[in-house]
């Protein structure tokens, strides 16, 4: 019983570690931060819907905002406004991350049925009241 049970220490033991060495790898990653805002006149009652690479990755409401490190590399944003029932188009704007830098973007109406990412230039003490959120 004892060799059972030192053998079932260490097996969860090395599985710990892997764990660990994965998780300490996928943060080491280096990337970018990429924040998000809705214009003031976004509407309260649409939701803005935000896709990296094809994928969403959120569905930002009023008052809110997304902000999250993302890989290095070429990415494509795509936004678009929720419900659908007004037919919204959807836009992409394409970026290119790179490590330590920080992308902030405005989603604004373009005309009645579009939305679209405008670059915003933030000065250090409006991102340190970014970071503070």
């Amino acid at each position: 019983m004892i060799t059972l049970t030192s053998y079932l220490g260490r097996v969860f033991l090395i599985l710990i570690l892997m764990s660990a060495v994965s998780m300490g790898s996928a943060t080491a990653q280096p990337g970018g931060r990429l924040i998000v805002l809705r214009a003031p006149n976004f509407g309260w009652n649409l939701v803005l819907n935000l896709k990296i690479d094809g994928r969403t990755v959120a569905n930002v409401v009023q008052g809110r905002s997304y902000d999250h490190f993302i890989p290095a590399g070429r990415h494509v944003l795509t936004v678009s406004a929720a419900p659908s029932a007004y037919s919204y188009e959807p836009t992409s704007t394409s970026i290119n991350v790179h490590p330590g830098e920080s992308y902030v973007f405005m989603a604004m109406w373009q005309d009645p049925y579009r939305v679209v990412l405008r670059a915003t230039e933030l000065t250090a003490t409006q991102m340190a009241q970014l970071r503070s959120y």
